[in-house]
């Protein structure tokens, strides 16, 4: 993972707040400076972030962690990143494919990003703060029992509802990708 340089610590920070003071639904009771501070006490955390947005997540801070004090980011973006999408679910399910693999699968962006996969209450709660994925949709975290089975699971808000399905593991769509979280 890269170091961001000074500028572009400086100038990513100011878009982290800038998002920050125009959605204060989102983050209710917390404050900036509190969470800057912690930004720069873990440099690769950012900088984590930073590929975050520029995928097209638009990450913004969602909550806090009571007992340890991190900061909570979502990617944030009212459709699934455009930076992540047309990916099968993981390793397995890329490798299972006989033709027209996909360039990339989820979980090995996400590790390779140093983010998560949001987990089927995460996202739950992202739907809470706003309408995401109302024309895409996005993998979530999968059970193991599920994986095992060759299935994984996504979600999508249709209707004024979210949804959770399920799908092969190894399929991929033009309109899915995935949505990390971050804790800092």
């Amino acid at each position: 993972m890269k170091k961001l340089s000074p500028q572009q610590e400086e100038e990513y920070l100011g878009i982290l707040q800038s998002r920050f003071n125009q959605n204060p639904q989102r983050h209710p009771n917390l404050i900036w400076e509190q969470v800057k501070t912690r930004l720069l006490e873990f440099p690769d955390k950012l900088s984590s972030l930073y590929d975050m947005e520029n995928t097209g997540g638009e990450p913004d801070v969602v909550s806090q962690d009571s007992s340890s004090g991190a900061f909570v980011f979502f990617d944030c973006s009212a459709e699934t990143p455009l930076g992540r999408r047309s990916f099968c679910y993981d390793q397995t399910a890329l490798d299972s494919r006989k033709a027209n693999k996909p360039q990339n699968s989820a979980k090995a962006m996400a590790d390779m990003m140093g983010v998560n996969l949001l987990t089927e209450e995460e996202y739950f709660y992202l739907q809470t703060l706003g309408d995401f994925d109302t024309k895409t949709s996005s993998w979530l975290e999968t059970p193991v029992e599920i994986r095992k089975k060759g299935g994984a699971i996504f979600g999508d808000k249709r209707f004024g509802r979210t949804f959770i399905y399920h799908n092969g593991a190894e399929s991929y769509y033009g309109v899915r990708g995935f949505r990390a979280s971050l804790r800092v």
